[in-house]
């Protein structure tokens, strides 16, 4: 999910930082990890293939690649991203490393399409769906078996049903967009977006 309003290691150049809050923490999963297998976890990540895959287009693109790309958060949700403020993995809500992987991956997909896409306004309803489709369709998040273990038992359309249905969780969650405009939004931008398979279009 984006948010475009908006104890460390290094690996790869890429700093892993626990971000401190003087508020109240949202409630934890239930199992979730301690802060310190978080950090860990991101750093793991940082080595999973597509996350560096992600990291290398970002930066072959000039990309700004932040010291301080990715921290570990307690938050409301899974992770976002901020333009010029870059990821945050809430590990209140990580139980598994390949949650973190796929925060990570997805929310990179955010960042890449803030890099090279050329004036995103994430204020703009159509522009977060575009990226928002992306991210859920090149993540891997909604892979029949991540969609079998949220309930949602159907075979033949799973993938972009489920592309969808989180695209417009994220995007109605956006102020500037009610859940008419984020419907709206990503309805006319689908076919493009969701057709739009960049970086991995690139993959050798």
């Amino acid at each position: 999910m984006a948010e475009g309003h908006a104890g460390a290691g290094d690996a790869a150049g890429v700093r892993v930082e626990a971000e401190s809050s003087s508020e109240p923490p949202p409630a934890s999963s239930r199992g979730a990890m301690s802060r310190e297998d978080c950090v860990e976890g991101i750093r793991s990540a940082l080595k999973h293939p597509t996350v560096r895959f992600l990291r290398e287009q970002m930066e072959k693109a000039g990309c700004q690649v932040w010291p301080r790309l990715i921290r570990a958060a307690t938050c409301s949700t899974a992770g976002g991203y901020a333009s010029g403020e870059g990821i945050k993995v809430c590990c209140n809500h990580m139980t598994l490393q390949d949650e973190i992987n796929q925060v990570i991956i997805h929310e990179l997909v955010h960042a890449y399409d803030d890099c090279v896409t050329k004036n995103m306004d994430w204020k703009n309803c159509a522009h977060h769906a575009c990226s928002e489709i992306r991210a859920n369709h090149l993540s891997g998040d909604c892979h029949y078996k991540r969609e079998l273990l949220r309930g949602f038992m159907k075979i033949r359309g799973h993938e972009q049903d489920c592309v969808k249905r989180r695209a417009l969780m994220s995007v109605r969650n956006n102020p500037y967009c009610s859940e008419a405009a984020a419907k709206d939004a990503i309805e006319a931008v689908w076919n493009i977006c969701y057709n739009d398979t960049r970086p991995f279009d690139r993959a050798p």
